[in-house]
């Protein structure tokens, strides 16, 4: 199976981290997709909360048409960690809906994934 170079992720790691996966939002319109995009701040996260640390989001991108995960961009702390849930659903041709309706532990800093997809979907519910 040939390697998939638009699902490798970009992790720096600096102080605040950065993790991302596939299309930017610009990437994304100028390739002529529709998008849904929805960005959750780590202010809204409980765990964050708890942790003093609420700098950063996480920012995910999908098709609008077929609900194709196209990116994922995270900035904050152990962002580098939470990234591969975005890269095994791109790979697995995961939907939104299919994240949203997975359970995510709470509170955790990975549901700020979820949140985040379910923002671009209208269903958020922490912020």
């Amino acid at each position: 199976e040939p390697i998939d170079y638009g699902n490798i992720p970009g992790c720096i790691y600096t102080s605040p981290e950065v993790a991302s996966v596939g299309m930017t939002e610009q990437q994304a319109k100028d390739a002529g997709y529709e998008i849904k995009v929805g960005k959750f701040p780590f202010t809204a996260s409980g765990k964050a909360s708890a942790g003093g640390n609420k700098d950063g989001f996480v920012k995910v991108i999908f098709d609008a048409k077929y609900g194709e995960w196209l990116g994922c961009h995270m900035i904050g702390d152990n962002v580098t960690e939470m990234i591969a849930e975005a890269v095994v659903a791109r790979k697995l041709e995961t939907t939104g809906h299919e994240i949203i309706k997975t359970i995510h532990p709470h509170p955790t800093m990975s549901e700020a994934v979820m949140e985040a997809v379910a923002a671009a979907y209208d269903e958020v519910i922490h912020l």
